[in-house]
């Protein structure tokens, strides 16, 4: 699906609501002070998963009506599957503890918001400074894999080719990363709803701003009422271990991690702005067009 982006203003995006209300309402707290409309704000899905309110969630996300695309648990919902559609090994802790919050999720969604999941598009793609961008939820694909900054940068560039654009937005992995891989970005923003195992309460968002040399890249913080959204979800007794998880800032497990984000366990994060200048783009096709020349 291509959407019209405005080319003045900055483009924040946004993964992982998880059904925290508290997180999702401090999103758009930060868009209304940003002056950021809801035609220029994208959510990489997974709006329903581990926390305690997912239909209301689903109908503060609907009423903003900023731009979604379907994650795995859209998929799996919307479908009345039996399981989250993760990707999460079985008898994993990570797949143990899905059938704790899964079933309550499942319980707790009406079937207007299944419709309106279902109706969403896998993916979304826009121009903006000139550099193509292609928006999903793992990868080109396939819905449910795990990108992570640690990730082979041949694996991301065969996600690249495959997506056929300057630039990648991807979520899932759960853990905000930015990379500059040969002649495009993949930008994963992480996520609201829950911590990036970095020992922090915070969840994270990220900020695409057009400069007079191209794009910025950038992730930032997103303090808000952890102590509140850990509280609803111990009332509603469906997955304690991320109830402490939101206040502790650690995961209740590392199945899913890359060595390198395991030992990054507890290390609060901290991530470099990105410029991607248009010279870079144009540096580029003169490599190409001197290659062609030279074979030709």
């Amino acid at each position: 699906m291509q959407i019209c982006i405005d080319e003045q203003g900055p483009l924040l995006v946004f993964g992982g609501p998880y059904s925290n209300l508290q997180a999702t309402v401090a999103i758009r707290q930060i868009a209304d002070r940003l002056s950021i409309p809801h035609c220029c704000v994208i959510c990489t899905g997974d709006i329903v998963a581990y926390c305690a309110e997912p239909e209301e969630t689903v109908q503060f996300i609907r009423d903003w009506g900023c731009h979604v695309i379907k994650g795995n648990c859209e998929e799996s919902l919307a479908g009345r599957a039996p399981d989250c559609g993760c990707g999460f090994d079985a008898g994993t802790t990570c797949d143990l503890l899905s059938k704790g919050w899964y079933p309550y999720a499942d319980s707790h969604i009406s079937d207007a918001s299944r419709e309106w999941m279902s109706a969403l598009p896998a993916k979304l793609t826009f121009t903006l400074a000139g550099r193509s961008s292609r928006v999903i939820h793992g990868g080109v694909s396939e819905t449910s894999r795990f990108i992570f900054a640690s990730t082979p940068e041949h694996d991301k560039l065969a996600e690249l080719d495959a997506g056929g654009t300057d630039i990648i937005i991807a979520g899932h992995c759960g853990i905000p990363f930015i990379k500059h891989i040969g002649e495009s970005v993949w930008f994963n923003p992480g996520v609201i709803g829950m911590p990036a195992n970095d020992g922090t309460s915070d969840g994270w968002y990220g900020l695409i701003e057009p400069s007079e040399d191209g794009l910025r890249f950038s992730v930032e913080r997103l303090p808000y009422d952890a102590g509140a959204a850990s509280a609803a979800l111990r009332s509603a007794g469906s997955a304690p271990a991320y109830a402490e998880a939101l206040n502790s800032g650690l995961w209740p497990s590392l199945d899913v991690l890359p060595m390198a984000e395991r030992n990054a366990t507890g290390k609060p994060l901290h991530i470099e702005p990105l410029e991607f200048r248009r010279e870079q783009r144009a540096s580029h096709e003169l490599t190409k067009a001197s290659q062609l020349r030279q074979t030709g």
